[in-house]
């Protein structure tokens, strides 16, 4: 009931605001690095300024609302983001923009330090538990001209109701978790997203039934670690109920027989209108068996798996606190292949992991040569301050990670040529998107392995699950036919 209460507050806010902004024409701007999390929270952020009386404009320049959201795995997002304020300085001077920075970099202190002592001109700046009081914050700048500060140290609860205005008509993220327990010792995510904390089962079906009803065809499910879904709640579930500090806001409950990933997956694939669910990210350690029965058994469900391998090195994984080894990460490879008729495979690697050696980094290209995914994210390592991985010694120098990545990048790109002639000549299930990006005279779309497909056909197909011949390859796209 409190979180009922507190979004009822802000829709207040929206109202507020909304009514000074009656006619004004209004326009913002938003910027989002990162991860498909980000994504959806900046499709939250959106919904609710439009609610607001602002409309879209993808000009900084003429934005009246400025805002970024930010992302703190990579050193780059940081640059990114120092020389964007830098730019609307100016802009800010001359139109009175209103500046907003929100996201996970906004978690880490340092950075927040830093933007208050060389861009002071920011106006709001919010973290990863208070986006839910942007109105309040953008109605307090508006009317009190002063810096709006709202960071959470600890984790916050997951509040349901908010707008939201959605990029496609067609694909939909939807978050079921937030946060993450692994503490991998690359990663900033739990010091800056908080524990594992799930959306009620209830809460996502709902959603999902929804998004069938407005017409979408495909959807996402987003969480740091989706197949540990509803697993912190079962815990907390066995403790007395005195013993639950104030910030436990959810205690498990079933709903339409949920009470794992493995049966939410089933649950979601019985809704009518959805054709496709795809996830992001599991975690190989959790990947148990009713996860993998449900993926060959739910004919909604991608058969491309998204497993994050990082490293195909043991020693390094142990460094990693990854908490499987190669040999294990091989023998789950193999089971899901023995059970789950057609699957390919993606993953993460991360090159340049402090003290890796030349023969640990063959391992991985070992592992990539045995698995032959159907595509790989590779990442240099970049250190993150706060994290084990930051305080370890034999980092290894950059001209070796880049050589070291430039290898790995020249046999998936092999592997990607050759596993791309087994489609040339066979019929694909494509899920229309749009206009092709290059072409406008040619449509676009993806197969359930998330091969992207470009054909001549009539606009009326968007949006249309179609049967295509592949008739050529071209590395990163299939050429199809009607």
């Amino acid at each position: 009931m409190e979180t009922e209460q507190e979004i009822e507050k802000q829709r207040e806010y929206i109202g507020k605001v909304k009514e000074i902004n009656k006619n004004k024409k209004l326009k913002y701007s938003i910027l989002t690095m990162g991860c498909q999390l980000n994504e959806n929270d900046s499709e939250k952020i959106c919904g609710m300024l439009e609610e607001m009386e602002y409309t879209k404009t993808e000009d900084q320049k003429e934005a009246d609302v400025a805002i970024f959201n930010t992302c703190c795995v990579r050193e780059n997002a940081e640059d990114k983001l120092f020389g964007k304020l830098g730019e609307l300085k100016k802009i800010k001077e001359t139109k009175g923009t209103i500046i907003a920075i929100g996201g996970c970099m906004m978690q880490e202190k340092h950075i927040t330090e830093k933007i208050k002592e060389s861009y002071p001109y920011t106006d709001i700046i919010f973290g990863t538990h208070t986006l839910h009081k942007f109105p309040e914050n953008l109605y307090k700048t508006i009317e009190e001209k002063r810096r709006q500060e709202d960071i959470l140290d600890i984790e916050g609860k997951i509040y349901e109701g908010l707008p939201i205005k959605r990029d496609s008509k067609i694909k939909a993220s939807v978050t079921i978790m937030n946060g993450c327990n692994n503490f991998c010792s690359y990663c900033i995510v739990p010091y800056v997203r908080g524990r594992e904390r799930s959306r009620t089962p209830k809460a996502i079906i709902e959603e999902v039934k929804e998004l069938a009803k407005q017409g979408y065809k495909e959807i996402t499910l987003l969480g740091q670690n989706v197949n540990s879904y509803l697993r912190a709640e079962k815990n907390k579930k066995t403790l007395e109920i005195s013993k639950l500090s104030e910030q436990e806001n959810i205690i498990f409950e079933e709903y339409e027989g949920v009470n794992s990933f493995a049966t939410l997956l089933k649950a979601l694939n019985k809704i009518e209108g959805i054709e496709r669910i795809r996830f992001v990210s599991p975690h190989p350690k959790d990947f148990t068996d009713d996860v993998i029965e449900a993926i060959a058994n739910c004919d909604k469900v991608c058969k491309l798996v998204h497993l994050p391998l990082q490293s195909g090195n043991t020693k390094v994984l142990k460094e990693m606190n990854r908490k499987y080894t190669k040999e294990q990460y091989l023998n789950l490879v193999e089971k899901m292949k023995a059970k789950i008729q057609n699957l390919t495979l993606s993953t993460d690697i991360i090159v340049g992991f402090p003290g890796e050696t030349e023969e640990e980094f063959e391992d991985t290209l070992d592992v990539v040569n045995k698995v032959k995914f159907e595509q790989v994210y590779m990442f240099i390592y970049s250190r993150r301050v706060g994290t084990l991985g930051d305080n370890m010694e034999n980092q290894i120098p950059d001209e070796i990670k880049h050589k070291r990545f430039n290898k790995l990048k020249t046999l998936v790109e092999s592997q990607i040529e050759e596993n791309n002639q087994k489609y040339v000549g066979t019929i694909q299930k494509v899920l229309v998107e749009g206009t092709s990006k290059n072409n406008e005279n040619m449509l676009t779309g993806r197969t359930d392995n998330n091969k992207v497909v470009i054909f001549e056909g009539n606009k009326n197909l968007i949006g249309k699950m179609i049967e295509l011949k592949i008739v050529s390859e071209h590395m990163w796209y299939l050429k199809g036919k009607m």
